[in-house]
């Protein structure tokens, strides 16, 4: 058995996925399961842009745990990425120099241990989308499975699955479509167990729900007639917090005011409006294609959805939040959202007194946001909503871009040749029974 390690820096936190596969592989990818995962406590490496130190600190308490899970022996051996995804994006574009820091950091800090640290990099969104992809279809055996003879095989007419993920500052869309892709920079070509696979990719930067939510809410400020009081529809009526213009603007995917007063506080209220909610929740995206072009939406290329797709991540936490992750109808999951939504504060916090206040308040928006997205944004319909199934895990493995990271690195790895016994040549053996019956005459 080998081990590997991949640590998944997201934009709002960090985990680490330890893996195991046996050295002797199956037609060149070798059958990776996973043994544990470890969730690194405190936010996104991004984070600490100001302070990297503290980066390379917060994975070692992860990394302690991983050491008393593999062989001494094999700890050397034991390959280990850090895969970095949309919050340090958003950092490289603010300001490489504090990206590369809180890099140098992590590398220091994983230096300290017996591993083969192969780096950290971030991912490119069609990365990220694709090993997502595999990931999905690896656990759901459309790419391989288990026969009852005891032999892995590529199951035969099995169509695989689109992949949908929803992180807190990008969201990915990957499936096999059933045309051919007209804009390369949305394709991608995977071999794995001996065949071809040509995927639609594409990762929205800016679009994942909490960078959204945060352009939802500067779109209310600047379009607010008070300078300091702000009304949310999309927050529960008799809710309220305060942010200040420092909190507000600061990411790349939000735009300031021209003239941005970081100290002044703003309050923002609730008014429990999901019509004027949705209608605000489309104003962040276009929906316009041009002529004779499909388009998801901004402009971008991509074919009409095809076959089952599994929804994961923020897609899956927040309708798993709402109960409607059991292939409810889109009337019902439509429904059911409206309702949430018309909730006053007083009452959602008695119906969820356990739920962390700063996430009960957010659901509905989260929930409207999802749906424009899946349908307005992917056009998805009436029709094809069933096609998508919201999941966390499959076969006790999470789902995510990490175990698809794995399996395309485990091509990389040599199968452990078999030991044969050697023989000698015919004269050899030929001169030996010779001698031998010579002997015994």
């Amino acid at each position: 058995t080998q081990y590997g390690l991949v640590f998944d820096a997201g934009s709002t936190h960090t985990a680490l996925y330890i893996y195991q596969w046996p050295a002797d592989k199956e037609n060149g990818t070798g059958i990776v399961s996973q043994v544990e995962t470890c969730t690194v406590s405190g936010p996104g490496i991004s984070s600490y842009a100001d302070n990297p130190s503290e980066a390379g600190a917060s994975l070692k308490p992860c990394l302690d745990k991983a050491m008393k899970i593999i062989p001494a022996e094999q700890q050397r051996e034991t390959p280990t990425y850090l895969g970095a995804t949309a919050g340090m994006r958003l950092l490289r574009e603010q300001n490489s120099t504090k990206a590369q820091q809180v890099f140098a950091e992590i590398a220091k800090a994983i230096g300290e241990y017996p591993v083969d640290f192969r780096g950290a990099q971030i991912l490119t969104g069609n990365e990220e989308g694709s090993f997502g992809w595999i990931t999905v279809n690896y656990l759901l055996e459309t790419l391989v499975k288990f026969s009852f003879a005891e032999k892995w095989e590529h199951p035969r007419d099995t169509k695989v699955l689109g992949a949908l993920d929803l992180g807190g500052a990008s969201t990915q869309i990957t499936f096999q479509p059933g045309v051919t892709i007209e804009d390369k920079n949305t394709s991608v070509v995977f071999r794995l167990y001996s065949t071809n696979y040509s995927l639609y990719t594409h990762s929205y930067l800016c679009y994942g729900q909490m960078q959204a939510l945060k352009r939802l809410l500067a779109a209310f400020h600047q379009g607010s007639p008070s300078t300091q009081q702000i009304s949310h529809p999309c927050y529960p009526k008799g809710y309220q917090e305060n942010i200040t213009m420092a909190d507000l603007y600061d990411s790349p995917c939000v735009h300031a005011p021209s003239t941005p007063s970081p100290a002044q506080v703003l309050t923002v209220m609730g008014t429990g409006d999901p019509a004027a909610c949705s209608i605000a929740v489309q104003e962040l995206f276009n929906f316009s294609c041009g002529a004779n072009r499909t388009c998801g939406f901004n402009g971008v290329y991509q074919p009409p959805v095809r076959g089952q797709f599994f929804a994961f991540a923020g897609f899956y936490y927040t309708f798993h939040f709402l109960n409607l992750t059991s292939q409810q109808s889109l009337s019902d999951v439509t429904a059911t959202v409206w309702n949430f939504c018309k909730k006053n504060w007083t009452e959602l916090v008695e119906t969820f007194p356990q739920e962390k206040r700063h996430f009960l308040c957010t659901y509905c928006s989260r929930a409207i946001y999802i749906l424009t997205l899946l349908l307005d944004g992917y056009k998805f319909n009436e029709h094809t909503w069933s096609s998508i199934h919201f999941s966390q895990q499959a076969a006790n493995t999470d789902i995510g871009w990490t175990l698809g990271f794995m399996l395309n690195f485990t091509n990389m790895i040599p199968t452990e040749a078999l030991e044969h016994v050697k023989g000698h040549q015919p004269s050899l053996w030929a001169g030996a029974v010779s001698f031998i019956v010579l002997a015994i005459v």
